[in-house]
C-alpha cells in the first residue's frame, strides 16, 4: 500500500511540474518566455529526478544513510553473542551485553571499547533497534515472558538450536514445523530473523571477512524489512547472507537437517539447498 502511494505522489508531482512550466507559455513578452524556458528546464530536472525516485520505488537513500551505526541489545551474552557483538562493535555499531547479572559483563564490555554497555534483558530489550536473542533454545519461552512485548514490532535475531541432536527437544521442534515456526510462537509480535545458528562460536571471528568468497550464513524471515536488516548486519559481520525463504522454512538448516556445517560460500549454499542462483 505505502509503494502505491509513493507512486500516486510521483504521478502528481510530475504532473505539478510540468503544469507550471506550461502556464502562460503562449505569451509574445519576451521576460515571460525567458521564464518559461526557465520553468521548462526546471520541469525536466524535476521529472528525471522524480522518475528516478519513483524507479527506486521510495525516497533517495545515501550510502552513509544504509551503513549508519545500528544500536543492538543483546539478549544472552555467551559464545555467540559475545562473539557477534565484538564484530558488530568493530564495524561501528553499538551494543548493549545484557544478563540477570550484568556486572558480570562488564569486563567484556570493557574489552569490546565504548561502543558496548552492559545491562538486564529488559534493557537491551529497550535499548536495542535490533535485538539479537542468542540463549539456549529451552529458555527461549522464557525470553518471550520476560521481554517479549518490548520486542514486538522490532527486528529479532534468533540463533539458537534445539539441542543435543536427536534429543526429545528437537524432535518436538522438529514435528512442530522447525525453529523458525516455533521461535515465532515464543516471540509473537516480533519481526523474527533465524540467522547465525549454523556456525560455531569459534567460527564466527575466524571466518569473519575471510578473503575471496564471504562465508555464509542462511536466514529466514516472513517481513521484508526485517530481512533487510539482517542482510546488513550480517554483512557487517563479516559473512554473506542467503535467503532461504520464509520463517517456515529455517527447518532446512536447522540442526539435524541435511545441509552441512562446514563453511561454504553463498553460491555453494545456494546449490545445496537448491534454491536459484544470484
Amino acid at each position: 500500500m505505502a509503494q502505491v502511494h509513493w507512486r500516486l505522489y510521483c504521478v502528481f508531482r510530475l504532473y505539478y511540474y510540468w503544469g507550471d512550466a506550461s502556464m502562460n507559455t503562449h505569451t509574445t513578452n519576451g521576460f515571460k518566455s525567458t521564464v518559461n524556458r526557465r520553468r521548462l528546464i526546471a520541469a525536466l530536472t524535476a521529472t528525471a529526478l522524480v522518475t528516478a525516485i519513483c524507479i527506486a520505488g521510495g525516497p533517495l537513500r545515501t550510502a552513509s544513510a544504509a551503513n549508519a551505526p545500528v544500536k543492538i541489545g543483546i539478549i544472552g551474552a555467551g559464545r555467540i553473542g559475545s562473539a557477534l557483538a565484538k564484530l558488530w562493535v568493530q564495524a561501528g555499531h553499538p551494543v548493549m551485553l545484557s544478563s540477570r547479572h550484568p556486572d558480570e559483563l562488564r569486563p567484556l564490555a570493557q574489552t569490546l571499547g565504548p561502543l558496548a554497555s552492559v545491562g538486564t534483558p529488559a534493557q537491551a530489550a529497550a535499548y536495542g533497534e535490533v535485538v539479537l536473542v542468542s540463549v539456549p533454545y529451552e529458555a527461549l519461552p522464557e525470553v518471550g515472558k520476560e521481554v517479549g512485548t518490548a520486542l514486538q514490532g522490532k527486528v529479532v535475531l534468533e540463533t539458537g538450536n534445539p539441542f543435543p541432536p536427536g534429543s526429545p527437544l528437537q524432535v518436538q521442534i522438529a514435528q512442530q514445523g522447525g525453529t523458525g515456526v516455533t521461535s515465532a510462537k515464543a516471540l509473537p509480535g516480533a519481526l523474527l530473523v533465524r540467522a547465525f545458528n549454523k556456525l560455531a562460536f569459534t567460527q564466527l571471528p575466524a571466518l569473519a571477512h575471510r578473503s575471496g568468497s564471504l562465508v555464509a550464513v542462511p536466514i529466514a524471515a516472513d517481513d521484508p524489512h526485517a530481512v533487510a536488516v539482517a542482510e546488513q548486519l550480517v554483512r557487517d559481520a563479516g559473512f554473506e547472507a542467503v535467503l532461504v525463504g520464509p520463517l517456515a522454512t529455517a527447518k532446512r538448516f536447522d540442526m539435524g537437517a541435511d545441509l552441512s556445517r562446514d563453511p561454504m560460500n553463498a553460491s555453494e549454499m545456494r546449490q545445496a539447498l537448491n534454491l536459484p542462483a544470484k
